[in-house]
């Protein structure tokens, strides 16, 4: 199938939670929302498919995996004293994935210009050997793996503007000259890393956003040093880690992005993947816990991808 936007999200994902905690099922369903509402006629949407424990393991250590299927097995527990595991914890991981991952491939084969997995848990603080910041499995990075095992693609760029420098992330690609991380976030904030000078062996660029910092410091940011770099760089491929908690209503954090920061970002890099000549962008939900700001977040960020592709 061909679609201009295709939604993977998945009821079966919301078995994974916790009573109180903020990341919760309805995350998952206000951004699937936003990407309806941007979307239109234009949408196609189709339900996750688990990613396998080998699609796991591209990226994980065997003996971590084995460690979440063990605590889920056992009545789960917490990680660490933000992320938890629940029965229906690892279906839910292996559905993120893998909505992940086919996200990815139908995007680099142009089979949808914006394709968007909306998700749960988060990914992008998950090292190799553990989970922490409410993510179990390293969505993002687990797409890279699998788009590098098809053939489909090598030099590939990660977007991340998470509220929350993407540590899990750059770790687990430090000194990979073919893959480029990008990053704005709020620092220093959990989880303390992402300095500007923090580059990973030459994979990162990092650039560090100041409590109270809004649009305008945002979309300079991604206008005129982060998106230029990926151009640069040449990525056959773009997965955006995208998080919503920069949101000015966020009660998580403390910067001031608004549904028109995140469209005009998004905006540029829809353009950006044009002139690199990529037939589509993919998307993995991170952060974002006011659900209203999630929602139109969301359908921001298809709306400025789409507009950015066709003015290209």
């Amino acid at each position: 199938m061909t679609a201009s936007v295709l939604l993977l999200t998945d009821t079966r994902i919301d078995a994974h939670a916790s009573p109180g905690h903020p990341e919760r099922q309805a995350r998952r369903e206000a951004a699937a929302a936003g990407v309806r509402d941007a979307a239109g006629s234009r949408l196609a949407e189709e339900p996750a498919e688990p990613a396998t424990d080998a699609e796991l393991t591209r990226v994980h250590d065997p003996e971590y995996v084995a460690v979440l299927i063990e605590s889920e097995a056992e009545g789960g527990g917490w990680l660490d004293l933000e992320t938890y595991v629940v029965p229906g914890s690892m279906d839910a991981a292996r559905l993120a994935a893998g909505a992940t991952i086919h996200a990815a491939r139908m995007a680099v084969a142009g089979d949808a210009e914006v394709a968007f997995a909306a998700v749960r848990p988060p990914g992008h603080h998950a090292r190799r050997d553990r989970g922490s910041g409410f993510c179990l499995v390293n969505n993002v990075a687990i797409a890279v793996a699998a788009l590098r095992a098809d053939g489909a693609a090598r030099r590939v760029a990660i977007v991340d503007w998470d509220v929350h420098h993407g540590n899990g992330t750059q770790a687990i690609f430090a000194g990979d000259a073919d893959l480029i991380y990008t990053s704005t976030h709020q620092y220093p904030f959990y989880p303390g890393t992402g300095a500007a000078a923090d580059d990973a062996g030459g994979v990162a660029h990092n650039h560090p956003l100041d409590a109270g910092d809004g649009d305008e410091a945002f979309v300079a940011a991604w206008r005129d040093e982060l998106l230029p770099a990926i151009e640069a760089f040449g990525a056959e491929a773009i997965l955006v880690s995208a998080g919503y908690d920069a949101h000015a209503a966020d009660p998580l954090a403390e910067l001031a992005v608004t549904e028109a920061g995140f469209e005009a970002v998004a905006r540029l890099l829809g353009a950006t993947a044009s002139r690199l000549g990529l037939r589509g962008v993919a998307l993995t939900l991170e952060g974002g816990y006011d659900l209203d700001a999630l929602r139109g977040s969301a359908a921001a960020t298809v709306r400025g991808l789409l507009d950015g592709r066709d003015r290209a």
